[in-house]
């Protein structure tokens, strides 16, 4: 039975990774990512809202203490 000849395996594996590096960066380098809306001026933007100024509490009835 023939001996497995390793002599050649540090230089692919050691080409194999700046190749794979390359591929995955053009990869990347192409893919389109989201752009975030541009912001708007909030002072040309405003809303008259009634509730806006306002703090407003939800109480649940069964967040009340029980009684008895």
């Amino acid at each position: 039975m023939p001996q497995l000849d390793t002599s050649t395996w540090f230089i692919t594996i050691m080409t194999m990774l700046p190749t794979l590096y390359l591929i995955m960066q053009l990869k990347l380098l192409n893919t389109n990512y989201y752009q975030p809306p541009l912001t708007k001026n909030s002072s040309l933007q405003s809303h008259n809202i009634h509730w806006q100024p306002k703090w407003t509490k939800t109480c649940l009835p069964l967040s009340q203490p029980q009684q008895s």
